[in-house]
């Protein structure tokens, strides 16, 4: 994967003024880090919106700042209620040789038996597992593959999840991600068991972990 790279300017100018500034195109951002003081910085409106599309918040991207490249993650995104359009970005300029969590888009990909020849439910618990990994090894998702999902009642827990050389899990294993429920004819007859009480399970396997500890 070619190394992203996004050019920054230093910001001077705050609150009142930051409408303005958005108006022509660029988004009021700060970069810190435990080595770097914080920083209050623009970036294009528009080039922001590319890189953060293929980096998502768990890829490395070279912040240019005063024309020096600075390794920083995406951090954390603030959008406009309505719009929805990005409108500050804080960026995180992690130490690169230090082991960082953070938190994984997961990509289901194949097709399930249970759910094309059995008529089962595709239930997703969970949509983005917890990896600790050095920053240049953060994975930008992970594949589930629910093609082994062959039975009703089949699940996969987060521990069965493939993940690269040098990449950690930190969510629970006993986790459930994915699971076929019976058809809705079926369930209706049986007691029904949604996504909240899967959560409840989850959270109780984290319990009980913590008690025998």
């Amino acid at each position: 994967m070619t190394k992203l790279m996004l050019d920054a300017e230093k910001r001077d100018v705050f609150k009142k003024k930051l409408n303005k500034v958005r108006s022509e195109g660029r988004i009021p951002a700060v970069v810190y880090g435990p080595k770097i003081k914080s920083q209050s910085i623009f970036v294009s409106f528009i080039d922001f919106k590319k890189v953060f599309k293929e980096a998502g918040e768990s890829t490395v991207v070279d912040l240019k700042l005063e024309g020096k490249p600075l390794s920083v993650l995406i951090h954390e995104v603030s959008v406009d209620p309505m719009s929805r359009e990005p409108i500050h970005v804080d960026f995180y300029a992690a130490l690169m040789d230090k082991p960082i969590e953070a938190s994984i888009p997961l990509e289901f990909v194949g097709i399930s038996p249970a759910v094309k020849g059995l008529g089962g439910m595709l239930i997703k618990v969970m949509h983005e597992i917890e990896v600790e990994a050095l920053p240049a090894i953060l994975p930008h998702n992970l594949e589930v593959d629910i093609s082994v999902l062959e039975n009703l009642g089949d699940h996969i827990f987060a521990s069965q999840i493939p993940l690269p050389d040098g990449v950690k899990l930190i969510t629970n294993g006993d986790d459930n991600i994915v699971l076929v429920e019976a058809p809705r004819e079926e369930k209706e007859e049986e007691t029904e068991k949604t996504i909240a009480d899967i959560e409840v399970e989850n959270k109780g396997k984290k319990e009980e972990e913590v008690v025998t500890e």
